[in-house]
């Protein structure tokens, strides 16, 4: 066992895996116009990881005295649990919360349900076993994991075994001693270019009878038949850093997979066709949780680079000590805070589940409700704050190459705290991050990456405590008598 290092792990991506781009296939995603600076961001993850000076913070023994990536650590105390958070929180200061899914996200899932494989045996030993093997493959070989858990949406007025196309949505065609055939689509495969393998299964409530499409495995991205369908890029519309510093960089794009006759070995297969337990393998086991606790802790990242950014906004248009701004930073820094204390509440009502500590189900979901309707609300407030300082910029690094137009920028670029040079970088940083094409696609992702609000608010409906909160209300109608009595 080894600790991965950036280099390894952009060497492991030019494995044939298919990629298709603007009409063609991508030849090599580490060295793709579209991709490369995002492969390499991952790298730099990587070599986080491996840096000796981190070691402390970011790896773990396992029990056998190696190093891992903590990612993968099953924490057994409150301790523990804080322990794997403070490493995760270094690692998304790294992207600054702007990779969803970066290796520790779908890493949180399989660990989750790792924690949970007695349920998995009650359901079938082999399959048990199959994750239990996996999960040990994939810790000491830093697998870098995304999945696709959500099915086409098509027709959305009819489940999936009602679609015009029963293979719309991915699902078995074949099972032999072998393993199983996979034909059919599935989203949203985010990460899924700088991916090492896929986890592939279905979070949305399935029907009787649906059998097909009930399936928890995971694939190679190289796999025969597998076909990606990446959007856009942003990265090869942003080919300047200093023009869009965070989507040069951090575009971890998103694209749909779709099996084309995949075969699956019956080593990769969790679930097969078992629609009561592609459901439990979230929801009666930690993975929901432990997967959207590390969401979580992204986006605590995340609001506290947005809450400086808007800080460094103020202060560079000299507005920072009227009141009012001082009102709104004071809301933006609130809400900021609310999510990282959040969070903290997590671990803090968290409990032994079977011998590992796992964070709050409640708590968590709370917070997914709450951030979900925030974080559009925080956006809006840092365009405030900056008005058209993020609109009037140069149109690019190149205008800095014209004597003329660079002297132009220094006279109409002005602030009371900064150079024209520092707050024309600045408000391109900001830009980036709430304005540009790849800003609005992470407002829409924070929505709804969690599921819709409905899905959230059920979640948070069906673990709430409703005991406790009316037995206090039933203690105060019994305290004192009706007229009639």
């Amino acid at each position: 066992m080894g600790i991965k290092t950036g280099a390894e792990h952009i060497a492991s991506l030019q494995d044939g895996r298919t990629v298709y781009l603007d009409g063609a296939v991508v030849d090599d995603v580490t060295a793709s116009g579209a991709y490369r600076r995002a492969v390499a961001s991952v790298g730099r993850l990587y070599d986080f990881v491996a840096d000796p000076a981190n070691a402390e913070l970011m790896t773990y023994d396992p029990g056998d005295g190696s190093r891992a990536n903590r990612i993968w650590q099953l924490p057994r105390s409150h301790g523990e649990l804080v322990e794997r958070r403070k490493a995760l929180e270094a690692w998304n200061e790294q992207h600054l919360g702007y990779m969803g899914r970066s290796p520790d996200h779908v890493a949180s899932c399989i660990s989750g349900m790792y924690m949970g494989r007695d349920r998995f045996r009650q359901y079938d030993p082999a399959r048990a076993d199959a994750l239990a093997d996996y999960y040990a493959y994939a810790r000491d070989n830093d697998v870098y994991l995304s999945y696709v858990i959500i099915n086409p949406q098509a027709d959305r007025s009819r489940p999936a075994g009602e679609q015009a196309d029963p293979f719309l949505t991915a699902g078995v065609v074949d099972a032999d001693a072998e393993g199983l055939t996979i034909r059919g689509a599935k989203m949203l495969g985010t990460g899924a270019v700088m991916a090492n393998e896929m986890l592939v299964t279905c979070i949305q409530p399935l029907q009787p009878g649906e059998d097909r499409y009930a399936v928890s495995f995971v694939a190679p991205m190289n796999t025969p038949g597998l076909k990606v369908l990446s959007r856009k890029s942003y990265e090869a519309a942003a080919p300047s850093v200093f023009d869009n510093p965070l989507a040069s960089r951090f575009d971890e794009n998103d694209a749909v997979l779709y099996f084309d006759d995949a075969k699956i070995g019956w080593e990769r297969v969790f679930v097969d066709r078992d629609v009561a337990m592609t459901l439990a393998q979230f929801h009666e086991t930690p993975a929901h949780v432990y997967q959207n606790y590390q969401a979580q802790i992204r986006l605590s990242v995340k609001m506290r680079f947005l809450a400086g950014l808007a800080r460094r906004m103020a202060e560079t248009n000299g507005i920072v000590g009227i009141p009012q701004v001082r009102e709104m930073l004071g809301q933006i820094a609130a809400e900021a805070k609310l999510v990282q204390a959040l969070v903290a509440a997590m671990e803090a009502n968290g409990r032994e589940w079977f011998g590992y500590f796992v964070p709050d189900r409640h708590t968590l979901y709370t917070a997914q409700v709450l951030t979900q309707q925030l974080y559009g609300l925080f956006v809006s407030r840092l365009r405030e704050l900056a008005g058209g300082g993020m609109i009037m910029l140069p149109s690019s690094e190149a205008d800095y190459g014209n004597a003329e137009m660079s002297g132009l920028i220094a006279r109409t670029q002005q602030s009371p705290a900064a150079s024209s040079d520092e707050r024309v970088k600045l408000f391109k940083l900001a830009w980036d991050a709430v304005g540009s094409e790849f800003g609005s696609r992470h407002e829409q992702y924070e929505m709804f990456y969690a599921g819709a609000t409905f899905v959230t608010k059920a979640h948070s409906f069906r673990t709430f405590d409703w005991d406790e909160a009316t037995a206090l209300v039933d203690t105060v109608l019994a305290s004192y008598p009706h007229p009639s009595d």
